[in-house]
C-alpha cells in the first residue's frame, strides 16, 4: 500500500465548509474615504426617522430604494431623494406605486428630467435628521463590527429623536 503525501485533494485547507465570508454581510465596503458603510434612511415629513437600510460604501444608492419602500409604514405621496437615487427604473417603480419622485437629475443624464425644486428644498429636514443622529459619536464613526449592532444603535438614536413628540403631551 502506498501512502499519498497529499491526504486532501484541495489546494488549500478547508475554511468553514466552503461558505462565503467577508464584510459584505456586515454592510462594509470600499469607497474613496476607506472602509465605510452607507445609511439609507426613510423619514416622515417632519424629519423623524422611520427606518434604516445599511449598504456597503461602494454600493449605489438606488439599490436600496426597494428595501426602503418595503418598510411597514404608510405609503408616502412623494419621495424626496438626492441625485444618487436618480435612475429610470427607480422613477418607474415609484410612479407605478403611486409615489411622486422628487429627485434632481444627475449631471451625466442625456435627457434631463424636470424636478420640482420648490418641493425639493424640504429635503433639508432629512439632512438635519441625519445630522441629529450623528450627534451620537458611535453612529458618526461606526465603531460596531456587525451590521446588527450598528443598526440597533441607529434605532436607539431614532428613539431619542422621537421622544420629544411623546413626552409631556396632553
Amino acid at each position: 500500500m502506498v501512502a499519498h503525501d497529499r491526504q486532501h485533494h484541495g489546494s488549500r485547507p478547508c475554511l468553514g465548509s466552503g461558505r462565503k465570508r467577508g464584510t459584505y454581510k456586515e454592510a462594509f465596503g470600499r469607497s474613496r474615504g476607506g472602509f465605510t458603510c452607507k445609511v439609507h434612511a426613510r423619514c416622515d415629513n417632519q424629519g423623524r426617522p422611520l427606518g434604516f437600510i445599511l449598504t456597503g460604501g461602494e454600493a449605489s444608492d438606488y439599490a436600496a430604494v426597494d428595501d426602503l419602500m418595503a418598510l411597514p409604514v404608510a405609503k408616502p405621496k412623494a419621495l424626496l431623494a438626492d441625485k444618487g437615487y436618480d435612475g429610470d427604473t427607480v422613477r418607474a417603480n415609484l410612479l407605478m406605486r403611486g409615489i411622486l419622485p422628487i429627485i434632481p437629475p444627475k449631471a451625466n443624464r442625456r435627457d434631463p428630467i424636470a424636478c420640482d425644486f420648490k418641493r425639493y428644498r424640504d429635503r433639508n429636514r432629512i439632512e438635519r435628521m441625519l445630522g441629529h443622529l450623528k450627534h451620537q459619536r458611535r453612529i458618526a464613526t461606526r465603531y460596531d463590527k456587525t451590521a446588527l449592532s450598528f443598526e440597533s444603535f441607529l434605532n436607539l438614536a431614532a428613539i431619542r429623536r422621537w421622544l420629544p413628540y411623546f413626552v409631556n403631551r396632553t
